[in-house]
């Protein structure tokens, strides 16, 4: 004779296929300690200036089978500008660039999501020094891992775009006698996310 399934039988088999059905779309929490930004300016067009930002908070969602389901929200401490320089570090911060005093953070919320050969690509507005204009960030996303303390799951995201400075108000240059600017105009970004959540 063939037994019927238990309540308690019915009610694991409703939770395992509730968490099946889930388990492609994930959210991750940006880990502040392992992700950073970077950037890279032409300077008196013969060399590059390095820099980076830290503190970057917020989550992204995402879904490997359909990355038009993923979304980004994301803050960055703008007043954590580091170039290695404290002088040029304090000039960044003043008014002739980031007016930190005025506009401490910089966001970015996605609007759409799209795959691509090598990973997606994230459409989304930009909020720099008081100015919000639309970018796309190229994104490879790595596979998901256990973290260390084997409660958490952890992946990886890294993301490249080019901004145009004066887009967002950052006029501030000065002429050489080549004819050439002391910086350029083109940023080149660079930014590395670890996300984690819930779950191992």
């Amino acid at each position: 004779m063939r037994r019927r399934p238990t309540r308690s039988t019915l009610i694991a088999l409703m939770v395992l296929a509730s968490a099946a059905a889930g388990a492609q779309t994930a959210t991750y929490k940006i880990d502040k300690m392992h992700s950073e930004a970077d950037f890279t300016i032409r300077h008196m067009a013969i060399s590059n200036v390095h820099g980076h930002f830290g503190n970057i908070s917020g989550t992204i969602t995402f879904d490997p089978k359909d990355v038009a389901k993923s979304t980004v929200d994301a803050t960055i401490d703008v007043t954590t500008v580091d170039t290695g320089v404290p002088q040029r570090d304090g000039h960044l911060k003043s008014a002739d660039f980031f007016e930190v005093a005025k506009y401490p953070t910089m966001t970015f919320k996605s609007t759409s999501v799209s795959k691509t050969p090598d990973g997606f690509d994230v459409v989304g507005d930009l909020t720099l020094h008081g100015v919000t204009k639309p970018v796309i960030l190229h994104v490879e996303p790595s596979k998901e891992q256990i973290g260390m303390d084997g409660k958490t799951m952890a992946r990886g995201f890294e993301a490249t775009t080019t901004l145009h400075r004066q887009d967002f108000g950052l006029v501030w240059n000065g002429p050489l006698k080549s004819g050439d600017n002391v910086l350029g105009d083109d940023v080149k970004i660079e930014i590395s996310i670890e996300g984690d959540r819930p779950g191992a």
